[in-house]
């Protein structure tokens, strides 16, 4: 079973701070020294906020996970129970981005050491002048796998509004709901003799 982050929106208060955490924790350098034009701005959840409910959404990893099944190259894969995008040999095709069912899936400039990456043979011709066009991947939720310290927005929730699900949380859960279940069947107990 894959890990993955969940919201609470009875907790969330719609304050970001997991959005800019996300940020944060995938820039490649330090964003505050950078100047305003020349940072990118690219959360891998979006807090959503309406008259009922506020909450963050992200990519769920899903265990059949539709955006995998569509990508025509491989770039979407299971690695330690969870759902990666290789953005290095991701083409951009907006294929795994339409079959998200929470649209956890979202186009971004890709960046390489800091450095925004452009591409080999396309060119285009903005303000009468061509020039290489920019490489666009799919990105999403990575559970800052590579940070080795779990979801950055999950420790920065002021809220603890997001948890971190792993399989042995949901074993534990359900087990705990089957044991509540079968101690409420003590109520009907010599239904049988009916």
């Amino acid at each position: 079973m894959n890990r993955f982050v969940i919201a609470d929106p009875d907790k969330c208060i719609g304050c970001h701070t997991c959005e800019v955490a996300c940020v944060v924790a995938h820039a490649g350098n330090n964003m505050f020294v950078q100047e305003e034009s020349g940072a990118d701005f690219y959360p891998r959840l979006t807090v959503v906020e309406t008259d009922e409910v506020t909450a963050p959404v992200q990519c769920r990893h899903c265990e059949d996970a539709p955006c995998a099944n569509v990508c025509p190259n491989g770039s979407i894969t299971s690695k330690d129970n969870s759902i990666f995008i290789n953005q290095d040999s991701c083409i951009g095709c907006k294929t795994c981005m339409l079959v998200c069912p929470y649209g956890a899936i979202t186009m971004v400039p890709a960046h390489k050491g800091g450095q925004k990456q452009l591409q080999s043979g396309l060119r285009s011709n903005t303000s009468g002048a061509w020039s290489r066009k920019e490489r666009i991947v799919a990105n999403k939720c990575d559970l800052c796998e590579d940070s080795g310290k779990g979801p950055e927005c999950v420790r920065v929730c002021p809220t603890n509004a997001l948890q971190f699900i792993v399989p042995s949380q949901i074993e534990d859960s359900i087990s705990r709901k089957r044991l509540a279940s079968a101690q409420s069947l003590q109520q009907f107990s010599g239904f049988s003799r009916l």
